[in-house]
C-alpha cells in the first residue's frame, strides 16, 4: 500500500453542493461531536478505494495522523483533509469518483445522526419504524427510483475468493449487464467488485448510459472492505442490520457467490425472512452460483441449510454451477415475476414494503462474549428464531475477524464460545473449518487465527 500522504481542501459533491445556512451549521456541529470517529474511519476507507487489504486495524494505524474537518464556508461546506492517502489524488487533485464517495459518507452519517438516530421525535421501536428509517436513508442517498421497472440484482459473496471465482463473478456481471440489469453489492473487493466490473462491459455494449453500481456498507466494516472503484452510488447504513434490510428491500433479485462467514450471515438473514408465512407467496429470485470448482462449496452450504432450516428453506433458492448465462436468464425471468406480483399487489417497484421482517432480524446485535455464548442454537426453536440466532453467530464471527472494537475484546477476553445442539454444532464447526481451509476468512497470504471456538 502507498503510505504517502497529502493535505488538501475540496468541496463536496452531490446534494451537499446546495445547502442552507442552517444545514451547514448542523453538518459542522455534528462532525465535531461523537460522530467524528465514524466520519474519520469511513472517510479513510473511501480515500483508500481499491485497497485490497482487509486489515482495518492496520489501515487505521498506517494513517493515524489522518484528519478530516468540515469547515463552514460562504458557499456551504469545505472538506479540509490532513495527511490523506496520496493514492486518492492525481496531480494534486482528488479523483472525482472518490470525491463523490467521500461526500456520500458525510451525507449518510450526518443525516442519520441529525435526522433519525438522535431525533427525539423519531422512535425506532417497531419493525415499521425501522423499515421506514432504512427507506429514508436510501431516499436521502438518491438510490430510490420511482417508476422504474425492477432491474436491480444484489450480488453477495466473499471478499477473499480465488482468482477463478473472481473471474466467474465478472462473467455473471457481464451477462447481467447485457440484459440491462444493474448491480448492488457490499461495495468491497472480490465478489463485491467482480459483478460490477463485468456489468460495466455489458452496459457499454448495450450503450447503457446510467449504469447503477450501488454499494451498501456500514461504519464497522467499511475500513476492512474499502469501496471498490466502480461503485457510483455509495450508501452508509448505521449498522449491519439496517444494511441487510436495505439489501432485501431495495434489491429485486439476488445472486450469491462463494464466500465466508459474512456470506453465510447474509444467506441465513434472507432465508430466515423468506420462511415467514407472510412471505411464502412472494416472488424472490435467489440463485447460488460459482464456477465448477465451487460445486462442493455450495453442496456443503445446501446441506447446512437443510439440516438447520429444513427442506422448505432449500425451496427458496436455485443452485446453478458454471453457467453465467443461465444465472442472468434466471434473474431476468424472476424479475418479471417480481414486476407482475408487485403490480397486482399495488406495491412499489423501488422498495419492497410488503416483505415481512420481524424485529429479531432488525434489532442491532452487538457481539460480546456473553451474548455470543448465550445464543440459543437448537432445532427445537421455531425456524425463524433459529435462523435469526445463526445469523447473529456468523455476524459475531465477522466482527471478530475485521472490526477493530471486537478484535480488541477478543484479545482481552479470548475467543467467542459458541454452543448449542450437538449435531448442529458439528455441522457449524465443519462449515467454518472449510471456510478457514479455503482461505475465505482472510485474504490469501494472511494467517488466520479463529476468533471463535465451537463447543460441542
Amino acid at each position: 500500500m502507498n503510505h504517502e500522504t497529502v493535505n488538501a481542501s475540496l468541496y463536496p459533491a452531490g446534494m451537499l453542493t446546495s445547502l442552507s445556512r442552517l444545514e451547514v451549521e448542523r453538518l459542522h456541529d455534528a462532525s465535531r461531536g461523537d460522530l467524528y470517529k465514524f466520519l474519520r474511519r469511513c472517510a479513510l476507507a473511501v480515500l483508500n478505494s481499491g485497497n485490497e487489504s482487509d486489515d482495518a486495524e492496520a489501515l487505521l494505524a498506517q494513517f493515524q495522523d489522518f484528519d478530516l474537518v468540515l469547515a463552514q464556508f460562504n458557499r456551504g461546506i469545505r472538506l479540509d483533509l490532513k495527511n490523506a492517502p496520496a493514492v486518492a489524488f492525481v496531480d494534486g487533485d482528488i479523483i472525482e469518483g472518490i470525491r463523490e464517495l467521500l461526500s456520500a459518507v458525510i451525507r449518510d452519517l450526518v443525516y442519520y445522526d441529525t435526522e433519525i438516530g438522535n431525533n427525539p421525535g423519531y422512535a425506532l421501536e417497531t419493525g415499521a419504524q425501522l423499515s421506514n428509517a432504512v427507506f429514508e436513508i436510501l431516499r436521502n442517498a438518491d438510490v430510490i427510483q420511482p417508476g422504474v421497472e425492477p432491474h436491480l440484482v444484489v450480488c453477495w459473496g466473499g471478499h477473499s475468493i480465488a482468482r477463478e471465482e473472481y473471474e466467474y463473478t465478472k462473467q455473471v456481471g457481464y451477462e447481467l449487464g447485457l440484459r440491462r440489469l444493474n448491480v448492488c453489492t457490499g461495495c468491497g473487493p472480490g465478489a463485491m467488485k467482480g459483478p460490477m466490473k463485468g456489468a460495466t462491459i455489458g452496459h457499454a455494449k448495450q450503450r447503457v448510459k446510467q449504469g447503477r453500481y450501488i454499494g451498501l456498507s456500514e461504519p464497522g466494516i467499511i475500513a476492512a472492505e474499502s469501496p471498490n472503484p466502480i461503485v457510483n452510488r455509495l450508501v452508509i447504513l448505521p449498522d449491519i442490520e439496517k444494511r441487510l434490510e436495505a439489501f432485501v428491500r431495495l434489491g429485486h433479485g439476488f445472486v450469491v457467490f462463494p464466500g465466508g462467514a459474512g456470506t453465510a450471515e447474509e444467506i441465513l438473514y434472507l432465508l430466515g425472512i423468506l420462511l415467514h408465512p407472510d412471505n411464502a407467496d412472494m416472488p424472490f429470485p435467489l440463485v447460488f452460483t460459482g464456477p465448477a470448482s465451487a460445486a462442493d462449496y455450495f453442496a456443503q452450504i445446501d446441506r447446512f441449510i437443510r439440516l438447520t432450516l429444513g427442506p422448505e428453506a432449500a425451496q427458496r433458492y436455485e443452485i446453478i454451477i458454471d453457467d453465467p448465462e443461465a444465472v442472468a436468464l434466471a434473474m431476468q425471468t424472476g424479475l418479471q415475476h417480481v414486476r407482475d406480483y408487485r403490480s397486482t399487489c399495488q406495491d412499489a417497484w423501488y422498495y419492497n414494503w410488503r416483505l415481512r421482517i420481524d424485529l429479531p432480524f432488525q434489532q442491532p446485535f452487538e457481539p460480546t462474549h456473553e451474548r455470543m455464548a448465550d445464543l440459543a442454537l437448537d432445532r427445537s426453536l421455531p425456524v425463524h428464531e433459529l435462523a435469526a440466532n445463526l445469523r447473529r453467530a456468523f455476524s459475531g464471527i465477522v466482527a471478530g475477524n475485521v472490526k477493530p472494537r471486537t478484535l480488541k475484546a477478543i484479545r482481552r477476553h479470548g475467543k467467542f464460545q459458541i454452543s448449542g445442539e450437538a449435531e448442529l454444532m458439528e455441522a457449524l464447526d465443519a462449515l467454518l473449518a472449510s471456510f478457514v481451509a479455503q482461505h475465505r476468512m482472510k485474504l490469501p497470504g494472511v494467517a488466520y487465527e479463529p476468533c471463535y471456538k465451537v463447543v460441542r
